[in-house]
């Protein structure tokens, strides 16, 4: 069978819930076609969240890489109890808050003159609110507007931060934000909530002065997207 073939059916399977366990199998079994889709489907989410709760963001990359490690030596002890995603940014979760509280007791130690890494093309909540048909203006405008948020949201206290990147970022539902935090769905709901208070907060200054500047249109959709409420 041809890799590219098979990442292909596997593809097509994982978002079936009920063939996802054709896949664990697969992975279970050391097939390196599994593990190169699953490498590539979720590589880039992951880094992308680890990134965003990580203190210092230059240690997002082998965290990412830790969090391989672990699905690849912890995959066949997966039973199933949880979505193979849930499961996964589950790992996810867990190495990065390691991680932090590793760098909350011996930041205070270490000096570092290491640039910030650049963020590519990573989504970030801005991305959400662009127009694709956007003007010169608005791409200058966009990309102030995403160093904003990502500034502010890595100024968002936990747990509320994991919270609004897992939802607002990610997507996951409340159902599953519970899951991967295994808390209620009311703590998560009141800890969105609050998330999205301190997010609106900290950025209210900046949305003042930009509705003085043209294209307000643009910055009433950030300031929506930082205090949107949804029916629960």
């Amino acid at each position: 069978m041809q890799v590219g073939t098979a990442v292909g059916n596997l593809a097509g399977v994982i978002g079936i819930h009920p063939e996802e366990a054709a896949v664990v199998e697969q992975l279970k079994a050391g097939s390196e076609e599994a593990f190169a889709w699953l490498i590539s489907r979720y590589q880039q989410p992951l880094y992308s969240l680890i990134y965003r709760i990580l203190p210092d963001p230059g240690d997002a990359p082998d965290i990412t890489q830790e969090v391989f490690v672990k699905v690849f030596r912890g995959i066949s002890r997966f039973q199933g109890e949880a979505s193979l995603r849930t499961w996964i940014y589950r790992i996810a979760l867990h190495e990065a808050l390691n991680q932090r509280r590793w760098w909350s007791r011996h930041s205070h130690r270490e000096v570092t003159f290491e640039p910030v890494p650049e963020t590519g093309q990573e989504y970030s909540v801005a991305d959400s609110l662009v127009d694709q048909n956007e003007s010169p203006f608005d791409a200058a405008a966009r990309a102030e507007v995403t160093a904003r948020v990502e500034s502010a949201l890595r100024e968002v206290p936990e747990p509320f931060r994991t919270v609004v990147a897992l939802r607002d970022i990610e997507g996951f539902s409340y159902e599953e934000i519970a899951e991967i935090l295994n808390t209620s769905l009311g703590t998560v709901k009141s800890r969105l909530t609050r998330g999205r208070a301190h997010l609106k907060r900290l950025l209210a200054p900046f949305i003042e002065a930009a509705s003085r500047r043209p294209s307000p249109s643009f910055v009433s959709r950030v300031s929506h997207a930082c205090s949107a409420e949804e029916a629960v």
